[in-house]
């Protein structure tokens, strides 16, 4: 398949910037081994640090959000333009919180994304189906409605810029985890929906990663999964040792 292997750490709302100093320093020697992409998505207030930091490593930078607009009157937000130019390489758009908590909209969700692939970004596009959506038995319908919206107007050529990430709202910072099947099911339902779009060669070489708290104990058995190419990891990216044992597992995936 060729389909690379992405681990990236989602930070979230975490870390001061001597607090982030200390944990990349501490996870480069694990991403020099590793045979996946290592990413960490990190705060703003941490980003040239990491940047710095990570230079010469394999460690890849990633941002949490980015506005749609290259600038003007929107207190608070940060352009795709400015990440770039502090060496940002991804971006994290549609994440459940910016949904849940900020509004974020299958509208927003799109103009981010172009606004993102528009200055060489490359965007991890998050979709996810609520609790009462998987019990009512409308997984697809929901997960289909979030990709087409997020992929609306992009050519093939930007979506091999693009990773996508299933993450089910209920496993996430809950403890909880879909099961290996139910995230193959899923990961495969979203790679269908991009061949029907795109054609099945776009489809076989995007990379779709799970999240919603996969950590050591089921990272092997999620990453082991066919149409499963690496994780959006929460918590498990805030220790080193932790995001070490993701790592290893994402280079013994299916498709490093």
């Amino acid at each position: 398949m060729g389909r690379k292997i992405v681990i990236a750490g989602n930070w979230k709302m975490n870390k001061t910037r001597p607090d982030a100093e200390k944990l990349i320093k501490e996870l480069v020697p694990y991403a020099e081994k590793a045979t996946c992409e290592t990413v960490i998505c990190v705060p703003y207030t941490n980003l040239e640090t990491a940047v710095e930091i990570t230079k010469g490593t394999k460690i890849k930078v990633g941002a949490e959000n980015c506005h749609f607009k290259s600038s003007g009157a929107f207190t608070g937000e940060i352009s795709a333009e400015m990440l770039k130019e502090i060496g940002v390489e991804y971006v994290v758009i549609g994440h459940s919180e910016r949904r849940q908590y900020f509004n974020e909209t299958d509208l927003t969700v799109n103009r981010r994304t172009k606004a993102a692939l528009k200055v060489g970004l490359k965007p991890i596009i998050c979709v996810g189906e609520l609790l009462a959506e998987r019990e009512d038995g409308i997984t697809e319908d929901v997960v289909e409605l979030q990709t087409v919206a997020a992929y609306t107007g992009l050519t093939a050529d930007d979506v091999k810029n693009t990773i996508i990430a299933y993450e089910p709202v209920w496993a996430i910072g809950t403890g909880k985890t879909a099961t290996d099947e139910q995230a193959e099911e899923v990961c495969a339902f979203i790679r269908k929906i991009i061949a029907n779009k795109y054609g099945s060669e776009i489809a076989d070489g995007l990379t779709v990663q799970y999240g919603g708290s996969m950590n050591p104990k089921n990272a092997a058995g999620l990453l082991a999964k066919e149409n499963i190419d690496g994780g959006l990891i929460g918590g498990a990216s805030l220790k080193a040792e932790d995001f070490a044992v993701l790592l290893q597992a994402g280079g013994a995936g299916n498709a490093c």
